[in-house]
């Protein structure tokens, strides 16, 4: 007599959770069938799997940025490690495809640090000009942009300014740091910083392993100065708080976990309200 198999519902659930985010998160394609992309990052997908993705079924490309610059004791590279994992955490939430991360930015008042690279603002706004208009050409109608590195911030908006004029695209340029202020608040409860609370637990919750407490102490933070009062170059420390006293950091992995979290859920609601709103106004549809 053969036996029958019971499996039990709780083991059942189990297996479905254990077979990963991604059958959840994946668009359904026309008939009801679930097409998946192999990969959400353009930098994987060969130009046939491209060329069926967008625009047909994908309008969104997520541009992270950042620069290569002195940051307390977390990596010289963190305003890049950032915005690419906040682009891989999101990319299945907005329905996006994410493009390569573009590393250099403009740093000249920490490029006297060891391991820091600049490049001229001339030369940052050519290229982000080009690559926004050939995200453009590729037939993607709205281009996000993490931006990690706040030295970034005028070229990046002038060049956004440019290109959805020009190429009628919808394009957003988003300073994460600054949309989740009052995160940083609720979660450390108090101001952050440039490399201070909230920027090392955002990195800490991505890379831990590169994260240094033990070459910490709380002399290499300094306030940032008073809008005016005066300007050093190079700065004088590589963790800069937004007011005095507040915004160290805590490499606390419980809030390193929350604020990761929270911040891409920010990023993401943002995301998906302006380009719901966008569409209602009809705009470059």
């Amino acid at each position: 007599m053969r036996k029958r198999l019971h499996i039990s519902p709780a083991v059942l659930i189990a297996a479905l959770l254990a077979s990963g985010p991604a059958s959840a998160q994946a668009p359904q394609a026309a008939g009801g069938a679930a097409k998946v992309p192999t990969s959400r990052e353009m930098n994987l997908l060969c130009w046939q799997e491209f060329s069926e993705l967008v625009p047909q079924k994908i309008r969104t490309v997520l541009v992270p940025t950042g620069s290569l610059e002195p940051h307390g004791v977390i990596p010289n590279g963190t305003d890049n490690l950032a915005p690419e994992a906040m682009a891989r955490d999101i990319s299945a939430r907005v329905d996006a495809l994410i493009a390569p991360t573009l590393n250099y930015g403009m740093t000249d008042s920490m490029k006297a640090f060891p391991g820091a690279v600049s490049i001229s603002a001339e030369a940052y706004g050519m290229v982000v000009d080009d690559i926004l208009r050939n995200l453009a050409g590729n037939g993607f109608k709205n281009i996000i942009v993490l931006n990690g590195h706040g030295g970034n911030t005028a070229v990046l908006n002038a060049a956004a300014t440019r290109v959805a004029n020009r190429e009628r695209v919808r394009v957003l340029v988003v300073n994460w740091w600054t949309l989740a202020d009052d995160i940083t608040k609720s979660v450390f409860k108090q101001n952050g910083g440039h490399a201070g609370n909230n920027e090392t637990a955002y990195v800490q919750a991505v890379v831990p392993g590169h994260v240094h407490p033990e070459r910490y102490n709380a002399d290499m933070a300094s306030p940032n100065p008073p809008a005016g009062a005066y300007y050093a170059v190079p700065v004088t420390s590589t963790i800069g708080l937004y007011e005095k006293g507040q915004g160290y950091p805590t490499f606390d992995p419980a809030q390193a976990r929350e604020y990761f979290r929270k911040v891409n859920d920010r990023v993401a609601e943002l995301i998906l309200d302006t380009i719901a709103k966008w569409d209602r106004a009809g705009i470059y549809k």
